[in-house]
């Protein structure tokens, strides 16, 4: 039955784009191993069609022989989602082969490109057709749009254009029978009964197969000044982002806040970046200020929100970016965190979302917690801020073994948050999805009802449990 499958398969796509551990010279992990290292599968084979209609058909075939199929962007998620598990059962459908851009419309301010677009090309196809392509992340030069749509990805520029699902209009699925959804409308008002596009946005390849999607377009601001400010502490970050809010309005396109500590590890491991104010500070915050007049404007406006952030007290220093080199490089010890961590060690990672007037009381109350439950722990905390998302790391002690950190306290650190983040009506997961890592402990966090509703749409839609099984649903 299984090898009858291959041949089906490599009929559909070709012979070099079924990949199997039959042939020893190929190597499987970059499929079969999560990005952090964590989990490693074992596929019955990696698939990597050229075009919808091949999709279709794999679908179909291995909807025949009752195979299940785990759907693969660029394998940059971070809670185990897009990976196999290790049966050997299972084949991983890779989009990377679907890559082009189908269409810009710059009257009706959209762009279509298909699922394995990498977001990086996405951004550059948008700005070389005089417009802007929002969404912004670490991994955008490697992860694909169909994962950031599976994923509802966010990244630092929610606060202004909001999430993945709020930067598109149209999809085109394949279901879980093979059948194809041609749903890329560039329509911004379509009221013809459920809404199908915001189901499959976020459900992490468990519902249906996203080949294609038609985003939107932004025009490009004439100025983007980016600002670094010392602040003493998190209830004057969230008094700074009021200001923001009041001072330069939908010119807020970044608002994003760091600790000392995740900040003294990017000086420790990448000095050549030159943290700024780290030292001074138990905070900082990166502003981004997007400006449709000028850069005199835009300067002009950053200057009198800084002025008055000094004057309230919730800034005590800052600095303003003098050129677009300089701007990049804030930007880019930002990103650096999460690499700053792993030349750190292992870590206990936490993608959190708060409501914004609770965070400061949030953070006060956990990092005591954590610190009397597990003593010696060290917080890395940074995060979206303008949206309420924090990455709400946990590092082991100066010197311990990472390995027997995870062993002994990654459950008990998972539930303590966990917890709190029920308590401060906050969700276990922002913008990293729940995958196959949280996939155990979101009925424990998520309305029962809400639980049961989601079950019964999965049963709808794949009755037999093919698509990324054991993937946010257990």
């Amino acid at each position: 039955m299984t090898q009858n499958l291959l041949h089906q398969l490599r009929q559909i796509c070709g012979d070099a784009h079924v990949l199997t551990h039959d042939d020893p010279a190929t190597d499987l992990s970059p499929w079969e191993q999560d990005w952090r290292k964590r989990v490693r599968g074992r596929a019955l084979a990696v698939v990597r069609p050229g075009n919808t209609q091949e999709v279709a058909a794999v679908v179909k075939a291995c909807a025949a022989q009752h195979t299940p199929i785990v759907p693969q962007g660029g394998n940059t998620g971070l809670v185990v989602g897009g990976v196999p598990d290790g049966s050997g059962t299972q084949v991983v459908l890779s989009m990377t082969r679907m890559n082009a851009v189908r269409a810009v419309d710059p009257a009706n301010l959209t762009i279509t490109v298909e699922a394995g677009c990498v977001l990086q090309n996405l951004q550059a196809a948008a700005a070389q057709a005089g417009f802007l392509f929002p969404l912004s992340l670490g991994a955008e030069g490697s992860c694909t749009i169909g994962g950031n749509l599976g994923t509802n990805a966010g990244g630092t520029q929610v606060v202004r254009y909001g999430n993945t699902r709020e930067l598109c209009l149209g999809l085109e699925v394949v279901t879980a029978q093979g059948q194809i959804w041609h749903g890329l409308t560039g329509l911004r008002k379509d009221n013809t009964g459920y809404d199908l596009r915001n189901l499959m946005i976020g459900s992490e390849g468990t519902l249906g197969i996203i080949t294609a999607a038609t985003m939107k377009l932004y025009p490009l601001p004439a100025a983007q000044l980016t600002a670094w400010a010392a602040v003493p502490s998190m209830e004057a970050a969230v008094q700074l982002l009021g200001l923001a809010h009041q001072r330069l309005g939908p010119g807020l396109t970044g608002f994003e806040v760091m600790n000392q500590f995740a900040l003294s590890l990017v000086d420790k491991h990448f000095p050549q970046l030159r943290v700024p104010l780290w030292q001074e500070t138990p905070w900082c915050v990166l502003l981004e200020n997007s400006d449709s007049e000028s850069e005199t404007h835009a300067r002009g406006q950053f200057e009198a929100l800084l002025e008055a952030a000094l004057e309230a007290g919730c800034v005590s220093d800052a600095v303003v970016a003098e050129s677009l080199a300089q701007a990049r490089g804030l930007w880019h010890i930002r990103e650096s965190i999460t690499l700053a961590q792993v030349e750190e060690g292992l870590n206990i990672k936490h993608d959190i979302s708060i409501p914004v007037s609770l965070i400061p009381a949030f953070v006060a109350e956990t990092d005591a917690l954590l610190a009397r439950e597990v003593p010696g722990v060290r917080m890395v905390d940074f995060g979206h801020l303008g949206d309420g998302n924090l990455h709400y790391n946990v590092q082991a002690p100066e010197g311990a073994d990472g390995h027997a950190f995870l062993r002994d306290f990654e459950d008990q650190v998972n539930t303590l948050v966990f917890d709190q983040v029920k308590r401060f009506d906050g969700s276990i997961s922002a913008e990293h999805g729940v995958g196959g890592l949280k996939v155990g402990k979101l009925p424990l966090y998520k309305d029962p009802t809400a639980m049961a509703m989601m079950r019964l749409v999965k049963q709808a839609l794949d009755p037999h449990n093919l698509l990324n099984p054991h993937k946010v649903i257990a």
